[in-house]
């Protein structure tokens, strides 16, 4: 589950509640984790293939999100593929390509809900099946307070191909419940915004729950339940003063086969499905 990890800007103890949001097509436009195909490519931790498939991934994912199924199939193959990559190299390619991948895709819609709920005295987290490693540095640029996200086992300055914590679905929900009970929130009184059918668990947790950019499962879904529904169109670069993240620890360091890797099987799911 998530360590409470603070990230961001100073973590106030007096928060009354806590705004939930997930990450991609909710707070940025795009899948943050697909995003770093070329960085890797010329880092030489993926081939030439591997990039063509990230950008026809990026536009699948666009287009129609993951289900339940294909993220299942994603995380087992991405952690086979990734074992043995080196943190470091990750570290420092990380480090060096996020603000330029990263700070063009954010909606300027989620900025302006992050200084309501501040406002309102709730604290601001991130929950994302992305892995650590990506979601905490973007957590830093955006001053989140604090961010759930996949970790991966870490070994010998390696990643060993072993999941310790896959953020999605229930998992998301159930790392939500921890921290509410450490930090003594009443989810009746936290706010969840997702896109996607596949995060309905951290939506019903909380007594406020807002579908942004629905895929059709969850609009459908959302009216059903009386949800509301926001659509978010103006991915800007963040318009304040954000403080530059420093290089991720190894922590945040250890998920990162979970995004990285989906740009290289992400067809090979699609076809797997229609055999």
């Amino acid at each position: 589950m998530d360590d409470g990890r603070g990230c961001g800007r100073a973590v106030s103890s007096a928060a009354v509640s806590a705004a939930f949001f997930d990450l991609d097509k909710t707070v940025i436009a795009k899948s943050s984790t697909l995003a770093f195909g070329k960085p890797f490519y010329k880092g030489g931790l993926v081939n030439r293939r591997a990039v063509l498939k990230s950008s026809f991934a990026q536009f699948v994912y666009l287009l129609q999100g993951a289900d339940e199924d294909t993220m299942e199939k994603l995380r087992d193959y991405l952690a086979v593929l990734c074992a043995g990559w080196s943190v470091a190299q990750v570290r420092e390619i990380v480090a060096e390509t996020l603000h330029e991948l990263i700070e063009p895709l954010v909606y300027d819609e989620a900025l302006d809900l992050f200084e309501e709920h501040r406002a309102a005295g709730r604290e601001v987290v991130i929950v994302s099946s992305s892995g650590e490693e990506v979601v905490g540095p973007i957590g830093e640029m955006l001053g989140v307070d604090r961010v759930i996200a996949t970790r991966m086992v870490v070994a010998d300055g390696k990643y060993t191909g072993d999941v310790a914590f896959y953020a999605y679905g229930e998992n998301k929900a159930a790392a939500m419940k921890e921290l509410a009970a450490q930090q003594g929130w009443d989810l009746a009184e936290c706010w969840a915004y997702s896109d996607s059918a596949t995060d309905a668990p951290m939506l019903e947790v909380v007594g406020h729950p807002v579908a942004v950019n629905p895929d059709r499962a969850l609009r459908k879904e959302a009216t059903e339940r009386g949800w509301p529904v926001k659509v978010f169109t103006r991915p800007v670069r963040p318009r304040r003063g954000l403080p530059t993240p420093p290089g991720p620890d190894e922590a945040w360091l250890a998920g990162l086969v979970v995004g990285v890797a989906a740009a290289v099987v992400w067809t090979a799911l699609r076809r797997s499905r229609r055999v």
